[in-house]
């Protein structure tokens, strides 16, 4: 059975993705996108936003921030409120206003936060910031009743994405599992053409992406798309 779980997108800015790698000629400008998920148990914040970065990786991707509290009073909630964050992985453009919320919890896979605090992966004042506290989860899981923690790695290694089991069916947050919404329905195509025995060659996909299936998803949001991806 589902869960009364209210969902609202945050826009916490964007940045400009350079030419070199969009794969086309042109740069292209992408949202920074988390989730306010409304839960029985409490207020939960999927990603946080852009965090300050050095000289070299502003000028690369010309961010553009809006500061994490004026997004949540949009929504007439404070720091304060927030329970528990969720990071769908710790590059700067996700985990940027964690060191706002020291103190609240921050799940994350294992791999993840190892991959961080080994260098040249994050910045290392969004990681270990004081009050920071991790559970580190390895694996799957379900940290309240109708909200389970999937692994999608791709992006990085201990890359997560979030479902939620609400009364209409299933949403999951992939955080940048995908950069886009087209793109996950490419790989959702693609395996469907396996499942129907079309012979190979076929695109290769994520092998997670039957995790997800089995989840029976009615909408699929990103952290770098306002596009929803929703089955046809």
């Amino acid at each position: 059975m589902g869960q009364d779980m209210a969902l609202r997108r945050l826009d916490l800015g964007y940045f400009v993705r350079p030419a070199s790698e969009t794969g086309g000629p042109h740069p292209r400008v992408e949202p920074v996108l988390a989730y306010l998920v409304r839960h029985g148990d409490g207020l939960l914040l999927f990603d946080t936003g852009i965090g300050a970065a050095d000289p070299a990786t502003e000028a690369h991707y010309r961010p553009r921030r809006r500061d994490l509290r004026q997004a949540l009073a949009a929504s007439g909630v404070t720091l304060d409120d927030i329970s528990l964050v969720v990071n769908c992985h710790l590059h700067f453009d996700h985990c940027g206003g964690n060191p706002l919320l020291g103190g609240t919890p921050v799940l994350v896979q294992e791999t993840e936060l190892a991959a961080a605090r080994r260098g040249g992966h994050t910045f290392e004042e969004l990681v270990d910031f004081p009050g920071a506290v991790y559970e580190e989860i390895a694996g799957e899981a379900e940290v309240r009743p109708g909200v389970r923690i999937i692994p999608t790695p791709g992006h990085t290694e201990g890359h997560q994405s979030l479902a939620l089991r609400q009364d209409d069916g299933t949403v999951v947050l992939a955080g940048q599992a995908h950069d886009f919404a087209s793109a996950f329905a490419s790989d959702q195509l693609a395996r469907r053409a396996e499942l129907d025995g079309v012979e190979q060659p076929l695109p290769p996909r994520p092998p997670w992406l039957d995790r997800i299936a089995d989840l029976d998803p009615r909408r699929v949001l990103f952290a770098h798309d306002c596009s929803v991806w929703e089955p046809s």
